[in-house]
């Protein structure tokens, strides 16, 4: 299937410059480009679109480049933001544009595809204000400018307003796209359906100063992806713990998983087209199982394993096997990678190495399965503990005998059926 009309299957076109050039560029084989903010030390599950429409570029046989905005994330874009940003400072920048570039090249890099990485301070850091008011922005009219969905919202704001920093933004991304389409013959820029003003700024400014009196100049083009909302129009990315990050630092590979694996029904199937590289067919025959037998989730489950393939695929047998056990499964069976990521994820005490180790030890406590010895026998007594997948029944000051610390190392309490806690042998 054609590139274009694949994207169209998956639901990812949302406006297009003109279809013709776009069918036309994919044809013969095109440069496109799409920008990433770097507002922050790691890219979220709401860039994670993007992410995998550089892909798709790119597998498809198209030249792609990322653009990470070292020199706008100084200014910060206005784009679905009811107020102005707070400005970062220039080392907070640079040291996201770093982060972000190395969170980037690591997608890339284990797909197997190569795509370009740039930081757009490279030409905006040099412009002189007055060169660049006389050639570039003589090209803008504010008439037009304060028509733009990010500009108008504002100013119908009394209280907030916009600033002529945030106002001069699209300038800059149209720039952007000059400067692209003139160094690496950057024909095309793909964004998010807020982008669509910016991108058709920078097509005006291509074809008056790049293009003009040239007609065998490549023509440029533009295209738009919709907002990733839920069908409830919530915004995407969102939990009652904050923004869903990439970086398993701050959102682990476990919470990665199960944040797909939760996505309500009514989103899976656009989720699993928008995010995923599952054939039409293939995609067809999974959806009608899972409708078949919606309570089995096998669609979320395919979303979670796709999406962790990539971002942390070394990563997901560990965290399938550990959302068994979390889940009813055994431990018994479980590797000690996964026994580790269900210690990251439970509460958790770090015991020693050696010597008798008495179960109140792992079950009382701050933060463990129990406030107090009493409410711990009690539940003793009512068959409702086990250490390491069998029921307890001797006293609370035992010793956890050896043969329950799995892999030497892991004892995993249950409390009924979804309370759990764990006690961790030191190495």
């Amino acid at each position: 299937m054609h590139l274009l009309d694949d994207l169209r299957w998956r639901g990812l076109v949302h406006q297009v410059t003109d279809e013709v050039v776009v069918r036309a560029a994919f044809d013969r084989g095109t440069t496109a480009y799409i920008g990433f903010d770097p507002t922050g030390a790691s890219l979220h599950v709401g860039s994670l679109l993007q992410i995998v429409n550089l892909l798709r570029l790119a597998k498809a046989g198209q030249r792609a480049i990322a653009v990470v905005g070292g020199g706008t994330g100084m200014i910060g874009d206005p784009s679905g933001k009811s107020a102005e940003r707070k400005l970062l400072t220039r080392d907070d920048v640079h040291a996201n544009v770093g982060l972000l570039e190395r969170q980037l090249r690591g997608f890339f890099e284990r797909a197997g595809v190569a795509v370009d990485i740039v930081d757009n301070s490279d030409w905006l850091d040099g412009l002189g204000l007055i060169a660049f008011l006389r050639d570039i922005g003589k090209h803008f009219s504010v008439n037009a400018m304060v028509q733009r969905d990010s500009v108008r919202t504002r100013l119908e704001e009394r209280d907030q307003g916009i600033s002529y920093t945030e106002f001069s933004y699209m300038l800059l991304q149209a720039y952007d796209f000059l400067e692209l389409y003139r160094r690496n013959g950057c024909a095309g820029q793909v964004g998010g359906s807020d982008q669509w003003g910016n991108i058709v700024s920078g097509l005006d400014l291509i074809d008056r100063l790049a293009r003009s009196g040239n007609a065998r100049a490549e023509p440029a083009w533009g295209l738009t992806v919709p907002l990733v909302t839920t069908k409830a129009g919530h915004k995407f990315g969102k939990t009652e713990a904050g923004a869903v990050w990439l970086d398993a630092t701050l959102t682990s590979p476990y919470q990665l998983f199960q944040f797909w694996v939760n996505v309500d029904d009514d989103d899976v199937d656009r989720y699993l087209r928008y995010f995923t590289f599952l054939p039409h067919a293939e995609h067809t025959d999974l959806m009608a199982a899972h409708d078949a037998a919606r309570h089995l989730r096998l669609a979320q489950k395919r979303l979670a394993r796709e999406v962790l393939l990539l971002t942390h695929p070394s990563d997901l047998d560990a965290v399938q096997a550990a959302t068994a056990i979390l889940f009813g499964g055994d431990p018994v069976q479980a590797s000690a990678q996964a026994l580790a990521v269900v210690a990251r994820e439970v509460p958790s005490v770090a015991v020693s190495a050696t010597g008798d180790v008495p179960l109140h030890a792992v079950l009382v406590g701050e933060g463990r399965l129990f406030a107090s010895n009493g409410e711990a026998r009690r539940a003793i007594a009512a068959n409702a503990v086990t250490i390491s997948g069998q029921k307890w029944t001797a006293d609370l000051q035992a010793a956890v005998p050896p043969e329950l610390w799995l892999h030497g190392r892991f004892a995993l309490a249950r409390y009924g059926k979804k309370s759990w806690a764990m006690a961790v042998r030191q190495a």
